[in-house]
């Protein structure tokens, strides 16, 4: 809904392809089940971009951060400078990363010169949520459960952010 309820704005969904411990990973383009994998190209032509990854030790997660680790040459192209990324993230408790992994997913970004988007606390649920979501990003606690539902607060807050980044995308392109 958040970007999407934007006028003017459509999102896309990706995701990126896991790593091996052992070798470099090889997967097909297209997986069997969910989005498509994400290519540097997905960045080069998106206006905005909102990027989220599990929390792994308060960091993202080592198939995103491989992904971002190849954008090496756009970096030095400048193709995503000027562009609006917000963050997002889940973690199995409530302080087990809902903060740092989008301070971690940021690093990269600016280093591209991107433009972060985060919550202000005009969002009222940032103050009164006893789950997911804070200034630098929708977060959601999953309580180490694989069917738990996102909060009201915390559906609520992720709207907010993908409504932020469209709207701040389209303010840039005009």
């Amino acid at each position: 809904m958040g970007v999407d309820s934007v006028k003017g704005t459509a999102s896309r969904l990706r995701t990126v392809p896991a790593v091996s411990a052992v070798s470099e990973s090889v997967e097909d383009n297209v997986p069997d089940a969910g989005p498509p994998y994400a290519d540097v190209s997905d960045l080069k032509e998106c206006a905005g971009l909102l990027l989220g990854s599990p929390t792994r030790f308060g960091n993202m997660a080592a198939p995103l951060k491989y992904f971002l680790d190849r954008t090496g040459s756009e970096w030095l192209g400048g193709n995503f400078a000027g562009k609006p990324a917000g963050l997002f993230t889940s973690a199995s408790t409530l302080h087990g990363g809902h903060e740092s992994t989008p301070l971690s997913m940021m690093l990269p970004l600016l280093h591209h010169g991107m433009l972060i988007v985060g919550l202000p606390y005009t969002e009222s649920d940032l103050s009164t949520t006893t789950t997911g979501g804070s200034p630098y990003g929708a977060s959601h606690a999953t309580w180490s459960r694989d069917a738990d539902a996102l909060s009201d607060e915390e559906k609520r807050l992720a709207q907010a952010l993908g409504a932020r980044v469209a709207t701040v995308a389209l303010k840039l392109a005009s």
